[in-house]
């Protein structure tokens, strides 16, 4: 796959682009600008260095953990999974009173806690019960005059609860479709990938003190399949614009979380050019 240089000069041309990073300059850039640094990392299988600046960026806007689902998986590809429960672990005994899901989601290794306590201390310090809830509001109502994609749903069909859990279960539903059929095609699905990380902990557990540990760890960490710079990319990238076509609300300068991978994504389809 070739993306032509034509298709990323469209994205330079923009207004509301350029409205959005330079008159207005939202957070939704910075924490974007982070995410791509973060990107950059992982595409060179530096794991816990890319997981602290993904760290940094969700700190920035939460819009950032649309690209955690994927990420999560990617980390289970990349590491050991019991180095991932581990992090998580250690993870909920530092932030127990933060929603599990997030959580698990945004500290996938030991090195992001100290830095993720280490910027909201102030907060926590001063006034922690006001921080968390309102740093973790999951049940905030969205105004429909501000909405850009779902401006055509009646109102009261939008400040619905019912609605709400539709497009969450949309959300999962189309993410667990993609990671069983397309992100973990050569793995044999989804599950079978899960299970077969869950077999390897327990040998390794099993062997911690066998003296053919060593060379088990050594024959399972060659099996292992490097992970290819465009699958990381697709991957991420995939994940996070089904959380945009799943968003109960977008501003317009939401713009910014998913335009440049537009041209990437539809150079991944076998559409002809003109239809792309």
């Amino acid at each position: 796959m070739k993306l032509p240089w034509w298709a990323l000069c469209l994205l330079s041309l923009s207004k509301r682009v350029h409205s959005i990073f330079v008159l207005r300059l939202f957070n939704d850039c910075v924490a974007m600008t982070l995410l791509h640094a973060a990107l950059l990392f992982l595409m060179h299988r530096r794991w816990n260095l890319g997981l602290i600046v993904f760290s940094v960026a969700v700190s920035v806007k939460m819009n950032v953990l649309l690209y955690a689902p994927p990420l999560l998986l990617l980390m289970l590809k990349a590491m050991d999974i019991s180095g991932v429960l581990l992090a998580l672990a250690g993870a909920a005994l530092v932030q127990g009173e933060m929603c599990p899901i997030l959580v698990t989601l945004v500290n996938s290794n030991p090195d992001q806690q100290p830095l993720q306590i280490l910027l909201g201390l102030p907060f926590l310090v001063s006034h922690p019960v006001a921080y968390i809830s309102g740093a973790f509001n999951l049940g905030r109502v969205f105004i429909h005059f501000w909405s850009v994609n779902f401006k055509f749903i009646p109102e009261p069909v939008f400040v619905s609860k019912g609605f709400a859990i539709f497009l969450l279960a949309a959300h999962l539903i189309a993410l667990a479709s993609f990671a069983h059929y397309r992100w973990c095609k050569h793995e044999g699905g989804l599950l079978k990938f899960l299970h077969s990380r869950y077999v390897f902990m327990r040998m390794k557990f099993a062997l911690f003190f066998s003296s053919s540990f060593q060379k088990f760890g050594k024959s399972t960490s060659t099996s292992i399949k490097i992970l290819t710079k465009e699958h990381i990319v697709t991957t991420m990238f995939v994940g996070n614009f089904i959380g945009i076509v799943c968003a109960r609300s977008l501003h317009y300068q939401f713009y910014s979380w998913y335009f440049y991978t537009l041209p990437y994504l539809l150079w991944r389809t076998r559409y002809p050019t003109l239809v792309r």
